[in-house]
């Protein structure tokens, strides 16, 4: 069998495009790891007794104002906020006994 002669330049080229493909897959791995990242950062919920208090009023306000039981979902939607936040405020209205869980897996007024 023949040989096939590759010049010095060529060889380097090759050698460059080799090293590329090898790198640029992990570069594509770490972009996509960047958001979720940041998706993560966004859904912290700092916890205090001010915090705690707000989120209990917004929802007791949208269960006063949709006057029928609710899931979080729905609770989250109709106060504009988080499914974390509506936790965090039916934390606080379950202790006070303000709020019942039904059958349905849903929340209403006491």
């Amino acid at each position: 069998m023949a040989e096939k002669k590759i010049s010095k330049a060529a060889a380097t080229k090759a050698a460059k495009k080799e090293a590329a493909a090898k790198v640029a897959p992990a570069k594509k791995a770490e972009e996509k790891k960047a958001p979720a990242a940041k998706k993560a950062a966004a859904a912290v919920v700092y916890v205090n007794a001010e915090n705690a208090g707000f989120k209990a009023g917004d929802v007791y306000n949208a269960l006063a104002a949709a006057e029928k039981a609710l899931t979080v979902a729905e609770i989250a939607k109709k106060a504009k906020t988080t499914a974390e936040d509506v936790y965090l405020g039916l934390g606080w209205l379950l202790k006070e006994g303000k709020v019942a869980s039904t059958e349905d897996n849903k929340i209403a007024l006491a």
